[in-house]
C-alpha cells in the first residue's frame, strides 16, 4: 500500500522525531512510505483566522502533492481535520470539489489508520515499566472520532500502563491562534490540564498532536517540572518497537 506522509508543520520545524517514527510504524503495518518533497503548511491555521485565500492555496498544492497516493497519513488529528474540509473551499468549483473530497476521504489520522486501515496490524511492543496519562486533542476527537485507537495501540505495549487524567478531552488551551489571542484564558487551562496529568503520577503525558503537547510541555516547565516527559503517541510507539529493528524503504522527512 502507497502511503504519502503528511509530515506537518510543526513536526517538521519542532521535533522531526516523530516524522521518523511515523514511518517506522506505518513500515512495520506493511506501507510503503513516501513524504513528498514540496509538501507544505495544511492551511489551517491562516483559514482559521479568516484568510481563505491561503487556505485554497494550501489546498491546491497538497492536491498536488498527495493525489497519486492510496491513503494519506498525518500525525495530527488537526491537520486531518482540515484536510477533511478541504471541499468545502471549493464550492464554486464541482471538478475540484470532488477531487478534493476523493482525496479528503484516503486521509487519515496515524493512529486511526493503524488500527482500522493499514494491511497488517503492528507487533506488540514492550518497554521498561512506564506510567503514561494521554491527552485527547480537540481536532482528533471532536471531528474525527479518535479516542480508543491511540489506547488501543499503547495498551498492547509490555511494561506500559495508562492512567486516565481528569478530563481527558478538554482542551489544553493552545487552539492554535487561540492561544494567541486569549493568551490569559489559555494559560489557565494549560496549567489545569497539566495539574491533572500529574494528579495521576504519571512519566510521561502523551498525545496524538504536537501543538497541544508543546503547550503543555511549555506549562509543565513553567511551572518547575524538569521531568515529566511529554511525547508523541508514534515516538512511544517506536520506541517501543526498537528491538525490533526493520529497514527503512520509504523515503524519509
Amino acid at each position: 500500500m502507497r502511503i504519502g506522509l503528511f509530515v506537518t508543520c510543526l513536526v517538521d520545524a519542532m521535533r522531526p522525531s516523530i516524522g521518523f517514527a511515523s514511518i517506522q510504524l506505518l513500515e512495520m503495518a506493511g506501507c510503503s512510505v513516501s513524504v513528498p518533497d514540496t509538501q507544505t503548511c495544511c492551511g489551517q491555521p491562516g483559514f482559521n483566522s479568516g484568510d481563505r485565500e491561503s487556505g485554497t492555496a494550501l489546498a491546491l498544492a497538497f492536491l498536488r502533492d498527495f493525489e497519486s497516493y492510496e491513503a494519506i497519513v498525518a500525525p495530527s488529528g488537526s491537520c486531518i481535520a482540515m484536510i477533511r474540509d478541504y471541499p468545502r473551499l471549493f464550492e464554486s468549483d464541482p471538478i475540484l470539489q470532488q477531487r478534493l473530497q476523493v482525496l479528503s476521504e484516503r486521509a487519515f489520522e496515524l493512529t486511526d489508520f493503524l488500527v482500522h486501515h493499514a494491511p497488517q496490524p503492528i507487533p506488540a511492543g514492550q518497554l521498561k515499566e512506564v506510567t503514561i496519562s494521554y491527552h485527547d486533542s480537540c481536532s482528533g476527537l471532536r471531528h474525527l472520532g479518535v479516542k480508543a485507537q491511540p489506547r488501543a495501540l499503547l495498551n498492547q505495549t509490555q511494561g506500559l500502563q495508562l492512567k486516565e487524567m481528569k478530563d481527558a478531552e478538554i482542551c489544553c488551551g493552545f487552539g492554535g491562534s487561540f492561544s494567541i489571542k486569549l493568551g490569559d484564558i489559555a494559560t489557565q487551562m494549560a496549567e489545569k490540564k497539566c495539574a491533572h496529568a500529574l494528579d495521576t503520577g504519571c512519566d510521561v503525558i502523551v498525545g496524538g498532536d504536537l501543538g497541544c503537547l508543546l503547550n503543555i510541555e511549555g506549562r509543565l516547565r513553567r511551572r518547575g517540572d524538569g521531568h515529566t516527559q511529554v511525547k508523541h503517541v508514534a515516538e512511544v510507539l517506536a520506541d517501543s518497537l526498537v528491538s525490533q529493528p526493520q529497514e527503512p524503504t520509504g523515503k524519509t522527512p
